[in-house]
């Protein structure tokens, strides 16, 4: 398993999926919470947020914080 500044252990396949950045784009994070992007993209828009993870905005675009993802994963979030 890969470690993500020595804090939080990321499972493989998101370390592979990741590959050192520090955000996925939004087909990436639903792919690696076996969720169709749609169903991202709405959560995000009644709530602002996906399974308590708030992205952040880039031009038209939503990038996901690795390291929340990693703790969603491991069970470390609701």
């Amino acid at each position: 398993m890969a470690t993500f500044r020595n804090t939080t252990t990321l499972p493989p396949a998101l370390a592979a999926i990741a590959s050192g950045r520090d955000h996925l784009t939004t087909a990436e994070f639903a792919n690696a919470t076996n969720r169709a992007t749609q169903t991202v993209r709405k959560n995000y828009c009644l709530t602002g947020a996906c399974f308590g993870i708030r992205p952040i905005k880039v031009g038209n675009h939503l990038l996901w914080p690795v390291v929340e993802i990693s703790a969603l994963l491991n069970g470390e979030q609701q």
